[in-house]
């Protein structure tokens, strides 16, 4: 026996999250009608993922469905919903959810005019787009964002996803995702640039290296914040500082590296936070930040030559 307020699911757009979002739908009973899929890779991940769903034109996803998730890149939302809507598409009291983090509800004026509910519900998770995304969904939160009454809605949505979800305000919407673009992308940058190194002094396996390590300084950021920052930075080690900036210098080959850039400004910005959290020594603050300034002469060479 079917379980109260199941609903047919269209799913627009099987990239990653689309398919893997569909397929967590599916698990708790909801009907998927429909997915559109256009490119090789989103068919075979469709296929797998949403096995026996057929693949149709978004127009007829949008028809049939009582639930329309919109999971397409953030430049193509806006229009895509604006079409739909000069097309007299959305239906009232149709369920309108995107999956971007950069949005919240605006976005879907075309779809809250024709008396369609939208709604906003971003994992905080980065996907493959395989079966394995669904286990890492129990222990995701969601971003989501609603009009007051339908909000018990979003939310309902994700939790039969088997994850947790957040409310955020429409407002604070960009400055949500900033701080998951910050942290989980630019690990990625980080680690890329630290094996790098490793590599380049002869470590074959930097992966197996980094990944105790960062591990536990994830583990320990999560649980004690900033009282878990190690380091140079963090014990005002002006020397090594300084030697850390001169050795990417010449690695980089001068100041335009993109190694040597993060570096310095992840520092800085460390020397920042822990001087304004008293971990630092206004003195050892300056201290560190004249080493990673480095020499005077370590600028690039005037016009006249070096």
């Amino acid at each position: 026996m079917a379980k109260p307020g199941r609903l047919g699911v269209g799913i627009i757009g099987a990239g990653k999250v689309g398919a893997v979002l569909g397929a967590a739908l599916r698990g708790a009973e909801h009907a998927v009608i429909g997915v559109s899929a256009v490119s090789d890779s989103s068919r075979e991940r469709a296929e797998t993922l949403l096995p026996g769903v057929p693949i149709l034109e978004v127009r007829d996803i949008v028809e049939r469905a009582e639930l329309v998730l919109l999971a397409v890149p953030d430049d193509a939302l806006g229009p895509l919903v604006e079409g739909l809507g000069r097309l007299g598409a959305w239906q009232p009291g149709q369920l309108v959810a995107h999956t971007s983090g950069r949005f919240g509800v605006g976005i879907l004026h075309p779809v809250r005019a024709a008396g369609a509910v939208p709604l906003a519900l971003h994992p905080a998770m980065t996907f493959t787009g395989m079966s394995l995304d669904l286990t890492r969904l129990l222990d995701c939160t969601f971003g989501v964002t609603a009009d007051a009454a339908m909000l018990p809605i979003a939310q309902a949505l994700v939790v039969e996803m088997g994850a947790e979800p957040v409310a955020i305000a429409e407002a604070d919407r960009v400055l949500y995702h900033a701080a998951l673009a910050h942290g989980s992308n630019h690990l990625v940058t980080l680690v890329a640039q630290a094996s790098q190194l490793l590599s380049e002094v002869g470590v074959e396996a930097p992966e197996r290296m980094l990944g105790p390590l960062l591990r536990a300084t994830l583990e320990n950021a999560l649980a004690s914040g900033e009282a878990a920052l190690t380091g140079p930075v963090a014990r005002g080690d002006t020397g090594t500082v300084a030697a850390h900036a001169e050795a990417l210098r010449e690695y980089d080959g001068g100041s335009g590296g993109d190694i040597l850039e993060a570096y310095l400004a992840m520092a800085r910005a460390t020397a920042r936070r822990a001087g304004s959290r008293g971990l630092l020594k206004p003195e050892q603050r300056e201290g560190i930040s004249e080493a990673l300034d480095g020499p005077a002469h370590d600028g690039p060479p005037s016009p006249e030559g070096p």
